[in-house]
């Protein structure tokens, strides 16, 4: 018969004389006190780290078994299968994993920790940190991060990762996103759970209207004055609180006009990083200098400038030497390992500007990718796609983005094609579909909040009301419900069409479906 025990302790087993292994298994009546048995033990051939190597390897099966325990939490929690085991002798984690040739353990105190990670169902067994002591330590004790921050001298943002850290790690159990679409009206049909729930949001940041450039699709050219320091301060308070009841990920993508010529900036940067809150920029080119400052402060997850086809189409949209402007600004952003993106308005003068432009685009950009004009503001001068034409097009670039990794999908309308080809869908314009009021918002420098930036869709203004105000009050509700006319379409949670783009059609967003749509109504 196989000796059961193998499965408790398959590190120890082979540091032991078979014979030896054979009798101390046999004259042990219970596999816990295995690791006692072994420190008793004055049999020659026992090496002096095996008994705690034993306690490591109950600790590893009892984590195992209590994987069965582990539930849904409200609110942060330890994870119950997480054990502290001390040790005296550092090392003793590398024996419990698959490398044979690990090192002998040598002397010395080690605290380790033993867990089921819920993310992938494996057992984990690392030394415990400082930061993991830490965060154990806050969740224990009930101590607040505001609290944990002040006594420590650092930004209450780092305590928030830290605890992100431990969560991801599987440490802490977290409670779900409490972004979630409403079924009802988002059935899952055709798309997967993960459509549903929102796990990051953003906050689409205009603080200020000043531009170096004056384009000539630009949606908005009103006067309104910068965002101040103390009003910036502010928003950024009220996007963490908003972030951490609703259990999501807050990201602050800066914008303008061009966000850099705002002139606390870099403050308003900094106060973003050191709430926790991930990092966008979404602006023109900017001098080393700024990069450099960019960069020591937290290197944003992406920075997003825009071209609008072939150079001469580009500058005539854009101004003269923009074009070259823009290219050698992505070698700079490469240098400094930042994520680079280019997007483009698709119009109907460089619908066959796209594909070439890309091409020259290959190799220098991590993500090219577009959004159909919204024909509002200066916008509404110029010439939208035929929408009979759109069609081909998507195709076209679907089979060019199989031979160039630098094209991005972001219209939901791909999801049509990909749909009806019986490809896999993916998540469209914001991961969710449109995701205007459900997982982003957009903020104008005044204060003014909208759905979208991209259109007239007002839901308040967020120098007079809280974020979670304007986000449950009926105005973002009905934007977030999208279309009526989508209601039955099986691809709805990752589609819904561009409202933007209806908008400037003169539709009723919320009533009538984006003009491009191909599929026949209901999906």
């Amino acid at each position: 018969m196989t000796n059961p025990w193998k499965a408790i302790y398959p590190a120890c087993q082979p540091r032991l004389p078979s014979a030896l292994w054979q009798r101390l298994t046999e004259e042990t009546d219970d596999p816990s006190r295995f690791p006692a048995r072994l420190r008793a033990a004055t049999e020659a051939g026992i090496p002096p780290f095996l008994a705690d190597l034993a306690v490591l390897e109950w600790a590893r099966h009892a984590a195992r078994e209590a994987a069965a325990v582990v539930a849904p939490v409200r609110s942060l929690a330890l994870n119950p299968t997480l054990q502290l085991v001390e040790s005296g002798w550092q090392g003793l984690a590398a024996l419990t994993g698959r490398d044979s040739a690990s090192p002998a353990p040598q002397p010395g105190g080690e605290r380790l920790l033993v867990w089921w990670a819920p993310n992938d169902g494996m057992v984990r067994c690392r030394p415990a940190t400082d930061e993991d002591l830490l965060v154990l330590k806050l969740v224990v004790e009930g101590i607040d991060p505001q609290a944990a921050a002040a006594e420590g001298g650092v930004p209450v943002g780092a305590v928030d990762q830290a605890l992100r850290r431990a969560v991801a790690r599987g440490l802490l159990l977290a409670p779900p996103s409490r972004l979630r679409r409403d079924e009802s009206m988002f059935p899952l049909a055709g798309v997967g759970e993960e459509f549903l729930v929102a796990e990051v949001f953003t906050l689409q940041w205009h603080i200020t209207q000043a531009c170096d450039l004056h384009c000539k699709h630009c949606y908005d050219r009103s006067s309104r004055p910068p965002v101040s320091l103390a009003q910036g301060l502010k928003i950024l308070d009220d996007l963490r609180d908003f972030c951490l009841v609703r259990q999501v990920l807050g990201q602050v993508s800066f914008s303008g006009g061009n966000p850099l010529l705002h002139p606390d900036f870099f403050a308003l940067y900094r106060a973003a990083t050191e709430r926790g809150c991930n990092t966008a920029i979404l602006g023109n080119p900017a001098s080393r200098h700024e990069i450099e400052r960019l960069v020591a402060i937290q290197p944003p997850v992406f920075f997003q400038v825009s071209l609008e086809g072939l150079p001469a189409h580009n500058d005539f949209i854009r101004g003269a030497g923009h074009f070259e402007r823009v290219l050698a600004f992505l070698d700079l952003l490469k240098e400094f390992g930042i994520y680079t993106m280019v997007m483009l308005t698709l119009t109907r003068d460089n619908l066959g500007q796209v594909l070439p432009l890309a091409e020259l685009l290959r190799g220098k950009v991590d993500l090219f990718t577009f959004n159909r004009l919204a024909m509002v503001g200066e916008g509404a001068q110029l010439l939208s796609v035929r929408p009979e034409e759109y069609r081909d097009f998507l195709a076209d670039y679907l089979a060019a983005a199989t031979q160039n990794s630098s094209l991005g999908l972001k219209d939901n309308l791909f999801n049509l094609l990909r749909h009806q080809e019986g490809l896999p869908l993916f998540g469209g314009c914001t991961g969710y579909g449109c995701g205007a009021a459900f997982n982003f918002l957009s903020v104008l420098s005044d204060g003014e909040t909208h759905a979208c930036r991209k259109f007239p869709s007002p839901i308040g203004n967020l120098h007079e009301e809280r974020l979670a105000t304007l986000y449950d009050a009926a105005a973002a509700s009905r934007y977030r419900a999208g279309s009526q006319a989508c209601r039955g379409c099986a691809i709805r949670p990752v589609c819904g069409g561009c409202l933007a783009v209806a908008y400037g059609f003169g539709l009723e967003v919320t009533a009538q479906r984006d003009p491009y749509c191909f599929l026949p109504p209901g999906g």
